[in-house]
């Protein structure tokens, strides 16, 4: 399925928590392209600046409400550019976990409508790198968890998975830009 041909050029960085997702965007950041900052971490930072609830510890389900909200300004923000726009995490990552936690039916009403480009890029499970932090209290459990969820959803949504290479970021981000393919010239 194709997506609109704006959202063609909005690549999705996905997959297990702790697998490098941040770097690998910092990485494409250095070299000039623009990207969009995980909306868990912006939320989780602004819930505990404010003293608000919609943590994933305290209220799971306020917390992706808030993340699919902010995925949506995103990606209309994002529209400001032209060339490929990186985004950590997005719309995918918060409809499944509200699906799956609460069973509404977020996922395709939501998803369809605003999609990313084809191909998405998946982190796998790389315990080697993986830290938990202020704002990432899960183990690695829950984490592989989650991309297991991922790697059944987004096929599902009929996007073009591709596993990240455990590689240093700039070999990993080479070869994001390889796969899109047409030399990736970075466009402010």
């Amino acid at each position: 399925m194709k997506g609109h041909p704006l959202q063609n050029r909005f690549v999705l960085i996905s997959g297990c928590s702790g697998g490098g997702k941040s770097t690998l965007l910092a990485e494409l950041c250095r070299r000039g392209y623009p990207i969009v900052e995980e909306p868990g971490r912006r939320i989780i930072a602004d819930e505990l600046a404010s003293g608000g609830n919609a943590l994933p510890w305290v209220d799971t389900a306020a917390f992706l409400r808030r993340a699919i909200d902010v995925a949506l300004q995103d990606m209309e923000m994002a529209k400001a550019h032209s060339g490929w726009v990186f985004f950590d995490r997005g719309l995918v990552d918060a409809a499944s976990a509200l699906e799956a936690l609460t069973g509404e039916p977020a996922l395709r009403a939501i998803c369809s409508d605003h999609r990313y480009h084809s191909r998405v890029f998946m982190t796998p499970p790389w315990p080697e790198i993986y830290v938990t932090d202020a704002e990432r209290r899960h183990d690695l459990e829950t984490a592989t968890a989650e991309y297991r969820r991922l790697m059944t959803t987004l096929p599902a949504l009929d996007y073009d998975v591709i596993n990240l290479p455990k590689l240093p970021p700039s070999a990993r981000a080479d070869f994001v830009l390889t796969t899109l393919g047409d030399g990736a010239a970075p466009v402010a």
